[in-house]
């Protein structure tokens, strides 16, 4: 048998979370595994980078603790150590009336409490005496929604939604609640509104099973240390890890040993001419659909929702007066707000207590994202002016002067795929997609763009991709 190219026990398309750690499962379980990344480096969306001497996250900078999935793998990984909560500074909404906290006790800026004090400083007491009728309506208030911001702003009121949600959704999924499938974007909610048939009782619901602290956590040195452990531990175990690897087509070879024991064999062609043959084949790329589009039926997929254009303007400054951490850990912007283009801001010196350890006293980093849809033409291409417009938003939502004067370094990362909209079209083309990789032997798909947004979904679809193709 001519195998047209090295043959594998397992193939892995995608370098990112979801490939890595899918990869490790099949490698662990004593098979010879390559993992193909088109990127420069793998990660993905959680990768790292240097700014100003400083290695920082490029993406992703925390993880959901919702069901302790992401500090169990940690563990696992050796990093328990590391694991580490954000101060408790709090964050902040930009409005045009004005800034206020977010709620401490919400979920994706739902509130569990209306009256409580950070809620009504942001949306009155008009909006706090609305969002109070949620415990007396009826249940079937919102029952029928098709999106997220249709149920708050039926239980809750437009105040609730445009003054809290909205800001969090646009800063967490680039996406606005309108456009999102809750089940998608919040998988407990539906059961936990069914359950207490008030949607503040649900929040708190969630909030309260959650582990204590805060619903979010990170780690010492930064996120894209589980990228680096996880590259580590892949190589320990005779795995390769290929960069600038991009599969153009997942060619099933009929006749070829298909009735073996291991089942149906697979080329993966890649675009530099390289063929690698293999009987498992994970796809842990958006990629995937293109991949699988010519086994379908009638040679054709559904695109996937590609999200929106993300671009992280990364900033370190040489400004003491950052150090009483004016907005705590970060702004996110309402999308009336028109004196400012970023969609959030994070001040990550004042957010992560290990960084703050980490730079020179009076030097903070402070991170602004860009890409809330619409708004693609008033971010700049030129690198030059997208850090000059971020260092004016920086100063309206700090209310710190930032200028080139106090700039110690600079960081432009632009990223496509990377926050996938959980819709309801999207999640019915995940699901064509899925259908089409199930109807071939040996062939698993998973990443964020079909279980979700966030490590807390990716790493267990991850392992059960991997895991069904072992045992």
């Amino acid at each position: 048998m001519t195998t047209g190219g090295p043959t594998w026990d397992a193939v892995v398309v995608g370098g990112g979370v979801a490939g890595l750690v899918a990869a490790r499962e099949l490698a662990a379980a004593g098979l010879r595994t390559v993992v193909l990344d088109a990127d420069t480096e793998p990660g993905g969306a959680v990768r790292g980078h240097t700014v100003a001497g400083l290695r920082l996250d490029a993406g992703a900078e925390s993880f959901a603790t919702r069901g302790g999935t992401v500090a169990a793998y940690l563990d696992d990984l050796g990093l328990a150590g590391r694991v580490c909560l954000p101060a408790s500074h709090g964050s902040w909404v930009h409005l045009p009336s004005g800034d206020g906290p977010l709620p401490r006790t919400g979920l994706l800026g739902i509130p569990s409490e209306p009256f409580a004090a950070d809620v009504r400083r942001t949306i009155g007491l008009v909006g706090a005496l609305r969002a109070s009728l949620d415990r007396v309506l009826p249940a079937r208030v919102g029952a029928s929604a098709s999106s997220l911001g249709a149920l708050v702003r039926a239980r809750l009121g437009a105040r609730v939604l445009d003054r809290l949600v909205r800001p969090v959704v646009a800063g967490v999924h680039a996406s606005d609640p309108d456009d999102l499938d809750v089940g998608a974007v919040s998988p407990g909610l539906p059961a936990a509104l069914r359950e207490s048939r008030s949607l503040t009782r649900a929040v708190r619901t969630l909030r309260a099973a959650a582990p204590a602290g805060s619903a979010v956590q990170g780690l010492e040195g930064g996120l894209h240390v589980l990228v680096d452990t996880l590259v580590a531990d892949l190589r320990a175990q005779g795995a390769e890890v290929r960069t600038g690897a991009r599969a153009r087509r997942l060619r099933a070879l009929t006749g070829v040993a298909a009735d073996g024991p291991d089942g149906q064999p697979y080329d993966v062609e890649l675009d530099d001419g390289t063929t690698l043959r293999s009987r498992r084949v994970v796809l842990a790329s958006p990629a995937a659909a293109d991949l699988l589009a010519e086994h379908a039926p009638g040679a054709a997929l559904p695109p996937l929702d590609a999200g929106a254009v993300v671009t992280l303007v990364t900033l370190v400054v040489d400004a003491p007066a950052l150090g009483a951490a004016p907005r705590g850990t970060g702004v996110l912007v309402a999308r009336e707000a028109s004196d400012v283009t970023a969609k959030a801001l994070t001040h990550a010196t004042a957010k992560w207590p290990w960084l703050a350890r980490t730079v020179p006293a009076g030097r903070h980093v402070v991170r602004l994202s860009y890409g809330r849809a619409g708004d693609v033409d008033r971010v700049p291409d030129d690198e030059d002016a997208l850090v000059d417009l971020a260092l004016r938003d920086a100063s309206v939502l700090l209310g710190v002067g930032l200028d080139r004067s106090v700039l110690a370094g600079s960081a432009v990362v632009r990223w496509t795929q990377a926050l996938p909209r959980p819709s309801a079209a999207h999640r019915e083309a995940v699901a064509q997609v899925r259908a089409a990789a199930a109807a071939l032997p040996g062939v698993a798909v998973c990443g964020a763009w079909t279980a979700g947004n966030g490590l807390a979904s990716v790493i267990p679809d991850a392992r059960a991709a991997a895991t069904a193709l072992v045992t």
